[in-house]
């Protein structure tokens, strides 16, 4: 007999431990059963427009019959291969080559991984070795930003700027540090002579200069931030980190867990600028969440200095170009290709500004509404004139959630932020609902 949600629930709690666990959240939690596209439907049958594609990754939904065939057919041919020198097998080698074909131009060679904070600690490990190979073995420490997200295996979490992730763990390693994150609504600066994104960029070189150049290995940080509240920086920051990272030989490293594979409307979101890491990470979109995967590349010059050396990249891990996550990012690059995602999340994503601007723009609790490509975020103030934000206490994020998910719209908040990252394949009768409803939950929450 199958057991009745509340059976489910007991059993959960009673075995299962949650990320970001904590007693007494799961009591309501949904149990999903099956989706379809944009569409989670839970065991009860209500049915919920997967407003955060999962937790940002699904962009092909919950039925992309192309990477379930492409994961099937792996299955039959070859589960599992070792990927350590010495053995390779021919996915992970055809997924490199199309890898190298899509992302920044000096970017060739490929470390996979299963996931993106496996990809954050190899960069880290990356630009440690790096610069002991370039006879600068000072240079050990990451630069990150507030609010940034780089998951939360150890070294990642010490690269994560929202300081909820640290205290229970502590004391971090040593060796990282924080610059303000850029956003656009709320960074101050007294430096009026130059521009706000400029401004927010300079942070990085006080930093460094702070630091020691000779000591600083690499900055880290999203095109758009994302887990900290969807920010997307000013034109003009990127390309002022870009000038700060080559004059003090400092790495840059774009994290693309979020932005790469078509979100924002590029393949990967530092094109938007015209702005070329040394080291890009990937996970999430490149399976689309079909199965645990993620990974590194790195420029043309330290895929040279490695291969100068005698001295072998101490660094492995037992999936590391998993033939089965390989098969399934071979099938999703296909996919986005064929499907022409970048300009679906482009032009969804104006769908979606238009709707949301439209729906509850002029609310006086709506302070920003902000995004890029096919991910948004709304932020709640106390007041709009002074950007006042509400008492965390009153917790308005949290009940305007509730309200949506009721009403048939999951997705997550940070804070006081709405954020929204739908799957690229979401028609537009459903970008318009998400719209709706998350007007609907606001009003429930805040009045007209």
């Amino acid at each position: 007999m199958k057991n009745t949600r509340a059976q489910m629930l007991a059993l959960d709690q009673n075995h299962l431990i949650h990320p970001l666990h904590v007693s007494g959240a799961h009591d309501n939690a949904r149990i999903w059963a099956h989706g379809y596209g944009s569409t989670l439907v839970d065991t009860d049958g209500k049915e919920y427009i997967d407003g955060l594609a999962g937790l940002w990754n699904n962009t092909a939904g919950h039925s992309a019959q192309e990477l379930i065939d492409a994961a099937a057919s792996q299955y039959a041919k070859l589960p599992y291969a070792s990927g350590y020198v010495g053995s390779s097998n021919e996915k992970a080698i055809e997924l490199a080559e199309k890898l190298a074909s899509i992302t920044y131009p000096q970017i060739n060679r490929f470390y996979l991984t299963s996931g993106g904070g496996e990809a954050t600690d190899s960069s880290i490990k990356m630009s440690r070795y790096y610069w002991k190979l370039k006879g600068k073995p000072d240079k050990t420490k990451v630069i990150s930003r507030m609010l940034g997200y780089h998951g939360v295996t150890f070294a990642a979490m010490c690269a994560t700027g929202i300081p909820p992730y640290w205290p229970m763990f502590e004391p971090r390693i040593p060796g990282f540090s924080f610059i303000p994150s850029p956003y656009p609504y709320r960074y101050e600066t007294d430096d009026t002579d130059v521009s706000q994104g400029v401004a927010a960029a300079n942070e990085l070189e006080k930093r460094i200069l702070e630091e020691g150049p000779e000591t600083v290995a690499m900055f880290i940080a999203e095109p758009v931030q994302g887990s900290g509240g969807v920010i997307p920086p000013q034109d003009d920051y990127f390309p002022r980190i870009r000038e700060i990272c080559d004059k003090y030989e400092v790495l840059l490293v774009a994290d693309e867990v979020i932005t790469g594979f078509g979100r924002t409307g590029k393949m990967f979101a530092l094109e938007h600028w015209d702005v070329q890491p040394d080291i890009v990470q990937f996970a999430k979109a490149i399976t689309s969440g079909y199965f645990p995967f993620g990974g590194i590349g790195i420029s043309d010059e330290i895929a040279d200095a490695m291969e100068a050396s005698s001295k072998p990249f101490m660094h492995a891990y037992t999936y590391s170009a998993h033939p089965i996550g390989s098969a399934i990012a071979c099938a999703m690059i296909d996919l986005i290709e064929r499907e022409d995602f970048l300009s679906q999340a482009t032009a969804k994503g104006q769908r979606l500004q238009d709707n949301l601007i439209s729906a509850i723009g002029d609310h006086p609790n709506v302070g920003d509404i902000r995004g890029l490509g096919l991910l948004w975020g709304v932020e709640y103030v106390k007041d709009k004139s002074t950007k006042e934000p509400f008492d965390p206490a009153d917790k308005i994020g949290d009940k305007i959630l509730n309200s949506a998910i009721e009403r048939g719209l999951f997705s997550r908040v940070r804070g006081d932020v709405f954020c929204l990252a739908p799957p690229i394949v979401t028609e537009y009768s459903e970008i318009d609902r998400l719209a709706a409803i998350l007007r609907a939950a606001t009003i429930d929450v805040l009045g007209v």
